[in-house]
């Protein structure tokens, strides 16, 4: 695949230019705001339990609703779902979530107002996680047949007026395109662009285009080079953002808030979905908060800064940087705080806040402001306290003689992590590298505000590659509060792991059991595995790919029934569900005492 990395401005906000594309009513992308939406857990073929959650949804702002549609009756059944929600003036366009068969999309484009079709199923055949090789003549062959199939799809679109999600799931790709680029963003891309180009070239413009993933940095660095490689094509369809099996609860919305607020950071992003495990209503306030705070950058005063030559960012990595006490080098990222009292099972920050000074091991190291570098002998141990502005030429030059420092950004801007951006750049082009600490001071927000604001401006630095540690501040929200939230970031990020990580799937019609009460069992008999991955599945959709990226996973094979993996390989098939969870923690505990 040959890219042309197009980059968006680093340091200003500005939204990306796309199509604009019509949802039933509802217009999305081009010059129309960030649109929030949500999903429901209810069978489609349950007409009024579907129309209530729909209303409840909308009523919390939701402004798209998609159902899933696993055969033709449920597509059918849409058509009764939209009839009885406008008997009660709910007009929210709706969407059909087509997995696994192609005739099920045809259906169901006569009755929604938006079909999602994934390109790992829609044509190929459920992934078997074998590796098939083929001819070069093979491979175009299967091509032929997917833009045949999808090309008359298209055609019924046109005539029906309905808008179609181009949705990729990184868990599902198909076997073909894993044969050819493997288990790679370059092979989420294509197999993505297999299927725009052919809307391209159709002049079918009523689509919006996502990438989901369940690993947070390369759910962001995918689509930025989807991003990347629909520019070089001259192709502009708005997308739809989201980062799928988020979990619940703080980690599911930190989670959600790293990815997503990474990619609207840099303009990309057209309508937004937050996938919790939680009642569906749920997920609207977190994604209109996220969206609003993001937006509300629109025209900042402009960040005049040049970006450091050597950054890539399609592929970021960690900025080298000298190691200064626990800070920097090879050390993960560290977490800043205030002291407080701390209970049992509480991870400690690595530095503690004291009276204009930061404790490090047990030692206390000033912090200073860039006016007062002069009368810094050139070994002393420090913190320096820089803003954007104070990167004079002086300034710069100074921290270019002194030896044994660690830089504290911070940003009171319009834009933060544009001009906390603009600092790490502005060293790295001086040849400075001190390890820099991301400071950001939050007014009275309320915890749930501070999750997704922190989680939106700190994690795209982590992603990024240029913070070394996070400093959250907030009146209002104890340091203990704070200290899990900055956990949560760099766990979100995968910077540092202090805690088991859970890869929890929102559930939908499809799902196999109690998703919500069966995932806090296993977050309860699992929590103490700190850095285990473990997959909690509603159904076999998504769920072996997804927990491709997970140790283990917990998967609804059927009504009551569940099967078990360890990663890819399915090692317990069809358990009894009131059996499921015992026999996942005796799995677990098996591997563990062989190794």
């Amino acid at each position: 695949m040959s890219i042309k990395q197009t980059n968006p401005n680093l340091f200003n906000y500005s939204r990306r230019k796309t199509l604009a594309v019509q949802v039933g009513g509802l217009m999305l992308g081009g010059e129309y705001p960030v649109r929030v939406q949500s999903m429901t857990n209810t069978s489609t073929m349950d007409t009024e339990g579907s129309v209530a959650q729909i209303l409840r949804i909308v009523e919390r702002g939701g402004e798209l609703v998609r159902l899933t549609t696993q055969g033709s009756r449920e597509a059918v059944n849409m058509g009764a779902i939209k009839e009885s929600a406008r008997a009660v003036g709910c007009n929210v366009p709706l969407v059909a979530d087509v997995h696994f068969n192609a005739s099920v999309a045809d259906v169901a484009a006569q009755y929604a107002d938006k079909v999602r079709v994934n390109p790992g199923n829609y044509v190929d055949t459920a992934r078997t996680f074998k590796y098939i090789e083929y001819t070069d003549e093979e491979y175009a062959r299967e091509l032929e047949r997917l833009s045949e199939r999808f090309t008359a799809f298209l055609a019924l679109c046109k005539r029906e007026g309905k808008a179609i999600r181009v949705g990729v799931n990184h868990g599902s790709l198909s076997d073909r395109i894993m044969s050819r680029y493997g288990d790679t963003p370059e092979g989420v891309v294509e197999s993505c662009m297999e299927f725009l180009r052919i809307c391209h070239r159709e002049n079918f413009s009523n689509v919006v285009v996502s990438i989901k993933t369940s690993n947070t940095p390369v759910m962001v660095t995918t689509v930025r080079l989807l991003n990347s490689v629909m520019a070089s094509e001259g192709i502009s369809y708005p997308l739809h953002l989201g980062v799928t099996e988020a979990g619940d609860a703080e980690d599911g919305r930190i989670k959600s808030a790293v990815g997503i607020g990474a990619l609207l950071a840099d303009g990309i992003g057209d309508t937004v979905r937050v996938s919790l495990a939680e009642a569906p209503e749920n997920e609207i306030p977190v994604a209109k908060e996220l969206v609003d705070y993001i937006s509300s950058r629109a025209g900042h005063p402009a960040i005049e800064s040049q970006a450091d030559v050597t950054f890539d960012y399609l592929n970021p990595v960690r900025r080298n940087t000298r190691a200064v006490l626990s800070v920097g080098g090879d050390n993960v990222p560290v977490v800043v705080s205030a002291p407080f009292d701390c209970k049992d099972g509480n991870l400690l920050p690595d530095i503690f806040v004291s009276d204009g000074a930061l404790v490090c091991g047990g030692e206390e190291y000033p912090i200073v402001k860039s006016s007062q570098l002069h009368a810094m002998a050139p070994d002393a141990l420090c913190f320096v306290l820089l803003q954007y502005a104070d990167l004079s030429e002086q300034t710069v030059a100074r921290l270019k003689e002194l030896k044994n420092y660690v830089i504290v950004a911070e940003s009171y801007h319009d834009n933060p992590v544009g001009e906390l951006r603009a600092i790490v750049h502005t060293l790295s082009l001086a040849g400075i590298d001190a390890p820099v600490i991301m400071r950001r001071n939050y007014q009275k927000e309320s915890v749930e505000s501070l999750r997704i604001k922190a989680a939106a401006d700190l994690g795209v630095l982590l992603i990024d590659g240029i913070a070394d540690g996070i400093w959250i501040e907030n009146n209002g929200v104890s340091a203990a509060e704070i200290n899990c939230i900055a956990f949560g970031i760099l766990q979100a990020t995968r910077r540092r792991i202090s805690k088991t990580e859970y890869i929890a799937c929102p559930g939908c019609g499809r799902t196999m059991y109690d998703l919500q009460g069966t995932l806090a069992k296993i977050k309860a008999a699992t929590a103490h595995l700190k850095g285990l991955k473990i997959g909690v599945m509603g159904c076999i959709v998504n769920g072996p790919g997804e927990m491709a990226d997970a140790d283990y996973g917990y998967v609804g094979a059927a009504r009551g029934k569940v099967s078990l993996y360890r990663r890819k390989e399915c090692v317990e098939k069809n358990i009894p569900e009131e059996e499921a969870i015992a026999r996942l923690l005796a799995l677990i505990e098996s591997d563990k005492n062989k190794n």
